[in-house]
């Protein structure tokens, strides 16, 4: 025993008293003070919702003149329009649990700079009211049935008013890339008019029904490959002046799926490109293209090379780098962007990291940058 050092006789006293003494120095909040537990200050913990944002009553008529919305976070858990690997009804819920750590009340409030000085995670630096709606039920049983649900859960949301905007903006998380065809229908409703769409994807996804799964059935006619040619042939798009990025995927038949897709208002800006004419150049070319015209974008994870995104329906080699697209995406900003959607995450097939579900945290989080100004 050190000398000078004498032991406490009872060594409940002497752990009370260390206690006592450490209390005293933490300063420690009174017994009865509950400021600093509320849930929504839980990094970790609490209602899952994206990035911790309040919930709202979204589909609720009662609620339509009374409840502000801005800005709305919604899931589409659907994924029985997919060719290949299912898994993405799992999305919306992997992809709110990667954003925990993001929030008005945790340290890290998304990625600042010079460009944005106005951060959508803080609510007391903007008006915007923005909420997540939790997600449409989409039964898994008829796609019919499922795609209609997932539309009048966009129209009741479209029912709103903001406090900045008339007409509220939607982000949807999927699911499939079909459930971005319901997205179309109700914001061209809204909006009274056709909206240009830049489509992040390896894929084309105008696919005549036809040559893709109409030509087994009617019913499977509408799926993640064909939407866009039903978003051209409803009129729930630009005629033309719409964009293609990051397409890398061969194409059923090279001669006719080309021709088809200009047919439908398409350009390509293909993978390789950012090689050639960088992120920049990519900008460049869809600024001046879209100007101040209402623009939807659709954001397939798929985009992503495997490498930075492998858990997703339909992967293909070669695609951009995380970098590459928050950078092309952080440049967009100053587009008149109308709605967005992030889609074909399928998290049974991520990593124990969960990067698939990361990678759609950030581009949702630039789709905040975008909308909130």
């Amino acid at each position: 025993m050190l000398q000078g050092y004498a032991r406490p006789a009872n060594e409940y006293d002497y752990g009370h008293q260390q206690y006592v003494n450490v209390q005293s120095k933490l300063k420690l909040p009174a017994d009865d003070d509950t400021s600093d537990i509320n849930q929504n200050q839980n990094m970790f913990g609490g209602i899952l919702t994206y990035a911790h944002f309040k919930t709202a009553s979204c589909f609720d008529p009662a609620s339509y003149g009374s409840e502000a919305i801005d800005i709305a976070i919604v899931g589409a858990p659907f994924d029985t329009g997919t060719s290949y690997r299912p898994g993405a009804r799992f999305g919306p819920e992997a992809i709110r649990l990667a954003a925990r750590r993001l929030g008005d009340s945790r340290p890290s409030k998304g990625r600042k700079s010079k460009e944005y000085p106005v951060n959508p995670y803080d609510s007391g630096t903007h008006n915007y009211s923005i909420v997540d709606c939790g997600d449409v039920a989409m039964t898994p049983f008829d796609n019919r049935i499922a795609l209609n649900q997932l539309y009048r859960g966009q129209r009741a949301i479209h029912q709103h008013q903001g406090n900045v905007g008339k007409v509220p903006k939607i982000i949807t998380i999927g699911g499939d890339h079909t459930i971005t065809l319901m997205a179309l229908k109700s914001v061209h409703e809204a909006l009274g008019e056709p909206v240009h769409v830049i489509h992040f994807d390896s894929h084309l996804d105008t696919w005549n029904p036809k040559v893709l799964g109409g030509g087994i059935t009617e019913y499977m006619s509408l799926n993640h490959g064909t939407f866009l040619h039903y978003a051209h042939e409803q009129g729930y798009i630009a005629p033309q002046g719409n964009w293609h990025v990051g397409i890398r995927a061969p194409y059923l038949d090279e001669a006719y799926d080309g021709k088809h897709d200009s047919e439908c208002g398409f350009s390509i800006i293909r993978a390789n490109d950012i090689d050639k004419i960088g992120v920049d150049g990519i900008v460049k070319a869809l600024k001046h293209s879209l100007g101040s015209k209402p623009v939807y974008i659709s954001v397939d994870i798929d985009v992503l090379d495997p490498a930075n995104a492998p858990a997703t329906g339909t992967m293909e080699i070669g695609g951009f780098s995380g970098r590459e697209l928050i950078s092309i995406l952080d440049k967009l900003v100053g587009l008149n962007v109308i709605g967005a959607d992030v889609v074909e995450v399928s998290p049974p097939f991520d990593t124990n990291s969960g990067i698939t579900s990361l990678a759609a945290t950030s581009v949702i989080d630039s789709f905040l940058k975008m909308l909130v100004k």
